[in-house]
């Protein structure tokens, strides 16, 4: 790498330090209320998302069953199997939620992904609430779908 891209990469990390002061004043400019209501449309939208991308992903996946996912843990959804092997059951499963609101204000995805018995994923993704968007939340339940799916197939 040379200096120039040395340059603009120090360049672009203080923009991103400059958003995230700027954000900072925005959150403190929320009140909880606001921040409460930005947070059920985020969990709304993105949690229709996690059903539609699970479920198509269930397609083609013969044996794979979707169940909806809510309570404490959060709002999502699930494709899961079991197989019968010769060494016996095998499980595999895809959990995807958006966490319930706490006490920081973010977005919080949440994944869980096991094949055959095995956990290979346990992912965590956090977004403050007034610079998340709907779509970087979507991109980040895509390619955690898209390595669960390939990592399934390999297995």
């Amino acid at each position: 790498m040379d200096f120039d891209q040395k340059l603009q990469q120090a360049i672009e990390r203080g923009q991103v330090r400059n958003e995230a002061s700027k954000s900072a004043r925005k959150t403190d400019e929320m009140t909880r209320d606001e921040l409460k209501r930005r947070h059920t449309d985020f969990r709304l939208h993105i949690s229709e998302y996690i059903e539609a991308i699970l479920k198509k992903t269930a397609e083609h996946f013969p044996g794979f069953r979707y169940e909806t996912v809510y309570g404490e843990k959060g709002w999502g959804g699930a494709i899961y199997r079991d197989d019968l092997m010769r060494g016996g059951a095998m499980f595999s499963r895809l959990e995807i939620v958006v966490r319930p609101l706490g006490e920081y204000q973010i977005v919080a995805l949440a994944g869980k992904g096991t094949i055959r018995n095995k956990e290979l994923f346990n992912w965590s993704h956090h977004e403050e609430i007034v610079t998340a968007t709907v779509e970087s939340l979507n991109s980040m339940i895509d390619n955690w779908v898209l390595n669960y799916a390939e990592q399934f197939v390999a297995n």
